[in-house]
């Protein structure tokens, strides 16, 4: 370069420049996209935030279909969130010595207390969600069925005249209480009605109604107490109803339209209209709390009734709850029967943690807790 020369000196000297200014704008883009990305998203955190504990993981993935503020709501099915119906679970069968007498008492009620499980479910949801109730505690129903608005010889499935959605839901719920009674009465003891996401420890069904008597005008489960005076039971958690109260039902109540809602009428909460119907006809609402009153059955997966602030106190929850409730764990009856909003994996992972994993050798105890000797400590 020749002196006096400055144009390659100018050419270097604006490359870092130049460089920089390069790095300025991809730093600027990527500022902007990251904003943008949250601009976007800020309603979806802000109601993860709300929620923190109050929804499980497989609700905040699907958590635009969640109706939180509707204690008559249902989520929606997330087709993300699904078991194959070709590769369901098959737990191996061990046999446990230390659970011996237990599992001769629970064969002994199998056949003392029979139990009628029908289970509500719809073509759309039949392989995301009923196969895995079929696959998991229908099994242990003395009786099991699925009731749908469409006939499936293989599932199989009854096929009540209606339509599908919730505003038809009262009409399949008359429909399946009508066939049961003209086919099944005699067949069972009691009669449950469980959702395609409940999950029912049957053996703690059968042992709590071992000293009620059937004929007798009874339905249990979770008691709600708005709308009907001697209170109703959450459907979602699921109820059973007495051989007498399903007689009541069908034969007293729906053919008496100021007692029942005709087999027709659209819209509504099948458990209030269950609810209202029942005691029309004297089904006297049943206290299912154990001798510590401690629930039985549950509304909610087991986590939020477990933690305490999962449900927070201005949810409908604390409103609508007949008898007092606590959080924490002494929330739930060591022989709780249901919980509900179970997605299709945690049906599996239910039935494992209440059917295989077992402590070797445990009972029901409590270790003492041993206070340290400090007399004996020793300066290391």
């Amino acid at each position: 370069m020749k002196k006096g020369d400055v144009s390659g000196v100018s050419s270097q000297a604006s490359r870092p420049n130049f460089m920089l200014f390069i790095v300025g704008v991809i730093l600027g883009c990527c500022m902007m996209s990251v904003y943008t990305t949250f601009y976007r998203r800020q309603p979806y955190f802000a109601n993860i935030v709300k929620l923190k504990t109050q929804a499980n993981l497989d609700q905040l993935n699907s958590l635009a279909h969640v109706n939180i503020s509707d204690p008559h709501g249902h989520i929606e099915v997330n087709n993300g969130n699904n078991v194959d119906p070709h590769e369901k679970l098959k737990f191996k069968q061990h046999k446990d010595l230390h659970y011996e007498d237990a599992n001769q008492v629970a064969k002994e009620l199998y056949d003392k207390v029979r139990v009628l499980c029908w289970i509500m479910t719809s073509p759309q949801t039949l392989d995301l969600k009923a196969s895995n109730v079929k696959e998991t505690w229908a099994k242990r129903c003395n009786v099991a069925l699925f009731i749908s608005s469409e006939n499936n010889p293989d599932f199989p499935t009854v096929k009540i005249e209606t339509k599908e959605g919730r505003e038809y839901l009262w009409q399949k719920t008359r429909g399946a209480f009508q066939y049961i009674y003209e086919n099944y009465l005699d067949k069972a003891d009691w009669f449950l009605k469980g959702d395609d996401d409940t999950f029912i420890i049957v053996e703690n069904l059968r042992y709590f109604l071992s000293d009620k008597n059937t004929n007798e005008p009874l339905y249990y489960g979770r008691k709600f107490k708005p709308y009907v005076k001697q209170g109703y039971m959450s459907g979602g958690a699921g109820y059973v109803l007495s051989k007498a109260a399903v007689k009541k039902l069908v034969e007293v109540a729906f053919k008496d339209s100021k007692k029942c809602r005709p087999a027709t009428a659209v819209g509504g909460a099948e458990d209030v209209d269950i609810g209202r119907c029942l005691q029309a006809v004297g089904v006297v609402a049943g206290d299912s709390r154990d001798e510590l009153g401690q629930d039985r059955f549950h509304p909610f997966v087991p986590e939020h009734h477990l933690i305490p602030g999962s449900v927070q106190k201005g949810f409908w929850y604390w409103k609508y709850i007949f008898y007092p409730s606590t959080e924490g764990l002494d929330c739930c009856s060591d022989n709780s029967i249901s919980f509900h909003y179970i997605s299709p994996q945690s049906m599996y992972l239910m039935e494992y943690l209440v059917y295989h994993m077992k402590p070797f050798g445990v009972g029901y105890y409590t270790c003492k807790h041993r206070k340290p000797d400090l007399t004996k400590s020793k300066n290391i």
